[in-house]
This record gives C-alpha cells, structure tokens and sequence, in this order.
C-alpha cells in the first residue's frame, strides 16, 4: 500500500523512513503494559482535596433520613453531619457543601435568612467539628426555603421576581456569613445575584467570605433526585431561569457578568452532560473552575451498579477523571468521600 511517505511491504514493515520510523517502530502500548507504567504517564490525575461533599441538615429529626433515589445518601441529624464532616477531612476531601432542610417554609423562604435557621445551624456545627480543616461552604438559594418551591420570590403573577430575590440573597449571604461559611455559592441563576451578594458581604465585613458562582446551571432533568433531597415543594420548572439546555455561547456570557461582578470561583452544573461547556469554561478564565456532579448523575449508577450491570468503582472514577479532564478543579459529588478513599488504595 503505496503512502505520501514510503509502503508498506508484505509483513506490514514499513518502509523508506517514514515520518514515525519502521512500522511498528512506534507503538503506543509500550506506555499502558504496567499499572505503574500507566500511573507515570497519567495526563489527568485526581486528588481528594479535589472533591467537595454536598450534604444535607434536616430540622427535627433524631435519625438520618434515607433519600430513596440517592442510595447511601441521607438528610442528616446534627450529629450525623458532624460525624460525614470529620470522616471527609480523614479522607482528605477538600470542602463540603451545605443545604439545610427547613421544617416550617414560606413564600419568601424565611428560614433562610433566620440565623438560627437550619443552614446556619449546619455551617456552625460543622465548623465546630472540624475548625478550618475543611472549606466550608452553603447553598445561597431560597428554593430549599419556600412553600411554592421556587428560587426566589414570586411577583403578583406568581413569576420569580428577579430584583426582590436579590435582596433575599444579600440578606442570606451576610446570616451565612455570621454563622461562619467560608464560601457562599449563590446557585438561584438571578440576573445580578454575584454582584449583589458580594456587595452585602463586604458592606457587612465580610470580605474574606468568597463567591462560588453557579455561573452555568441549566434547567436539567438530572436534578429530579435532589428535590427528594431537599423536600422540594416545587410545582412547573424552572426554565425561565436556569439555562437552556441547548445554549453553550449563553454560559460564556453568564461567565463573563460573573467575574465582571466578583465571582472568585465557578462552576458548571450539572456536570457530565455539559462537559463541553466546562471545557470552554475553563479554557476561558483564570480562576478556579468547579463542576456539580448532580443527584440524577448519582442516581443512574447506584442503579446500574445494583441491577449488576456496571462496575460501581470504576465507574464512579472514571466519571470523575472525566469531569476533571474536562477542566474542573473541584468536583462536587456525592461520592466525595468514597471516592478520596479508592484514591488513597490507588
């Protein structure tokens, strides 16, 4: 078979000094024949201080909570999230991420912005555990909050009022801030949310606090799981502000406004379905990237691994290495702590 630079003759040698020599002078499986060999050579590599643990605080509970569609995750007791935060800081993992589930909610969500609300609660009662040894960090939203569900606050027409939640916002971002939170991360997708909420923090002194942006957070089915996890009282959707599935330029000036308005980090959410927008992300900016591995992500291995047909490890860290080659820094997921213990036995 005749080529641009030489043929290959009757045992498949090839010919006349190619561009990669004798064929098969080069071959590529030289470098997969060892695990050790493979672990050298690894272009990606994750690490536990990788990982952020999201995690949730139920109010008037004396028992974890089982979440149905999230195997192996649970609403947790005070004392059972103490317990999840010391055993992620033995893992290694690098921060955990807190939502708190209310007992009592209402239109505006005012249990978020209670400081002795259970978000609060949570943020303190972590710190208390395990001090700095662990970024701390709380879901800015009122979605947890509110009797209709929604991140915000509803005009007269029963639509998410943009500017009035932005002031919901401030006030949660500077409660969250007294309880201690060293990251807040303002996920409601409201026009203006990073700027507003950054503004609040250092009018109230706040400015070591810093702003985890959700700067790509589209209206993704795989977040059905999650309103199990926070007792959603959701009716509708939430297509009128989360992105568009469709849209990846929009994300790009989503993240524009939002390092125009003081984000110190951000994240794409949900994560392995938006792997080419991570990617443009961090391609584009200089600041720490994040991605959300979101409940239904969680959902759809635990039940493949249960019904036998995929290898639960492997997968678990092959989706990871996916995210995290993908460009993300951090990685919030479930799996936080298993994960940074398959990574210690290597």
């Amino acid at each position: 078979m005749n080529t641009a630079h030489g043929q290959y003759g009757q045992y498949g040698q090839y010919e006349q000094g190619g561009q990669y020599g004798r064929f098969p002078g080069a071959r590529p499986r030289r470098l997969r024949t060892t695990p050790a060999v493979r672990r050298l050579v690894a272009e990606t590599r994750l690490h536990p201080a990788d990982l952020i643990l999201p995690a949730f605080l139920r109010e008037g509970i004396s028992e974890p909570v089982p979440i149905s569609s999230m195997p192996g995750v649970y609403q947790h007791t005070r004392d059972t999230l103490k317990k999840a935060a010391a055993e992620a800081v033995a893992a290694g993992v690098g921060g955990i991420m807190l939502f708190g589930v209310p007992e009592h909610k209402d239109a505006v969500g005012s249990a978020g912005t209670d400081p002795d609300g259970i978000l609060q609660v949570a943020i303190r009662d972590v710190l208390s555990e395990v001090g700095d040894d662990l970024v701390v960090m709380s879901d800015l939203c009122l979605d947890e909050y509110t009797d209709h569900g929604h991140c915000g606050v509803l005009d007269a027409r029963g639509r998410v009022d943009n500017d009035a939640t932005l002031e919901r916002y401030a006030e949660m971002a500077v409660v969250q801030a007294e309880a201690g939170v060293h990251v807040v991360g303002p996920s409601g997708m409201m026009d203006g949310q990073v700027g507003v909420v950054r503004r609040a923090l250092d009018g109230a002194g706040h400015q070591d606090v810093a702003v985890l942006a959700y700067t790509a957070k589209y209206a993704s089915a795989f977040f059905g799981p999650f309103r199990e996890a926070v007792d959603s009282s959701l009716e509708g959707d939430r297509k009128t502000y989360q992105q568009d599935p469709a849209n990846a330029r929009e994300s790009m000036r989503e993240l524009a406004l939002d390092l125009a308005e003081g984000a110190d980090m951000v994240m794409v959410k949900p994560a392995l379905p938006y792997l080419d927008v991570l990617r443009r992300v961090a391609d584009a900016v200089d600041v720490p990237v994040a991605a959300y591995q979101v409940s239904g992500e969680y959902a759809m291995v635990e039940a493949a691994a249960a019904n036998g047909w995929v290898e639960r490890e492997r997968v678990i860290m092959e989706t990871l290495t996916g995210v995290r080659r993908a460009g993300a820094g951090n990685i919030l997921t479930y799996w936080a702590t298993e994960a940074a213990g398959l990574l210690a036995r290597g």
